[in-house]
């Protein structure tokens, strides 16, 4: 086995999907797990540089992980574990499990895609991992295991790294994975800014809503996502 694994999120550190993830690495190697004390969702690939970063040793529920919060963005995390925590470098960086599909444009703002494209920047192999809302397990639970051991050791090409979405579909209606998806140039979510109040000296207070598209080009990540499948695509460093 042999590995050294760090595992980060932009969730927050007490999130549901980082620790299947980090329960499901075990078995791969040796587990550091460095992830943000605070919710970090749409950060995309920002880091901290004019305030101080503060990394916590905390308790974590999964036997075997060395676990930090750190006050910082995800891609801080990859940084500051490599360069400053970690007692040797990481074979690879795995982000995840997010809550809330990585595809299509929406990768752009996606803080869990921008913490391994930091890996990458780094020179480490990087993993994205990401499902629906989190409300069913079935598909990712089933094939989590099957997908690390499939990519773990796969070096995905230079200034890229993997790209992993699975359907919140139950598992009877999956079908399956669905390898060597493009990025969809659709968009997952169509966003808008309703008003919600108005602030003195005419200001207005907007908050934001979504809603999902239903729409994406054959043979693209999202295409997977709509058809039930497990999408497994790369996603290229700004290089």
């Amino acid at each position: 086995m042999g590995r050294t694994i760090l595992i980060t999120n932009d969730d927050g550190i007490y999130k549901d999907g980082l620790m299947r993830l980090a329960r499901a690495c075990v078995r791969f190697g040796d587990v550091w797990l460095i992830a943000p004390r605070h919710q970090r969702s749409a950060c995309s690939h920002s880091i901290t540089l004019d305030v101080p970063i503060d990394i916590t040793p905390v308790p974590y529920a999964v036997e075997g992980v060395r676990a930090y919060s750190c006050s910082g963005m995800p891609g801080d995390c990859v940084r500051i574990g490599t360069k400053a925590v970690m007692d040797k470098e990481p074979d690879v960086v795995l982000a995840g499990i997010n809550y809330g599909y990585n595809a299509a444009t929406d990768i752009q703002y996606s803080a869990t895609v921008g913490a391994v494209l930091e890996a990458s920047f780094l020179g480490y192999r990087g993993i994205a991992l990401s499902e629906n809302d989190g409300s069913c397990h079935e598909v990712t639970d089933r094939y989590l295991e099957e997908v690390l051991e499939e990519l773990i050791d796969r070096d995905p090409g230079p200034d890229q790294v993997w790209n992993v979405n699975f359907p919140g579909c139950p598992l009877a209606a999956c079908s399956g994975i669905l390898r060597d998806r493009t990025m969809s140039q659709a968009i997952v979510y169509e966003d808008w800014y309703q008003p919600a109040r108005q602030l003195p000296g005419g200001g207005i207070r907007y908050v934001v809503s979504g809603e999902m598209q239903c729409r994406a080009e054959a043979g693209s990540d999202f295409d997977a996502i709509l058809r039930g499948a497990v999408s497994i695509g790369r996603v290229r460093n700004l290089c």
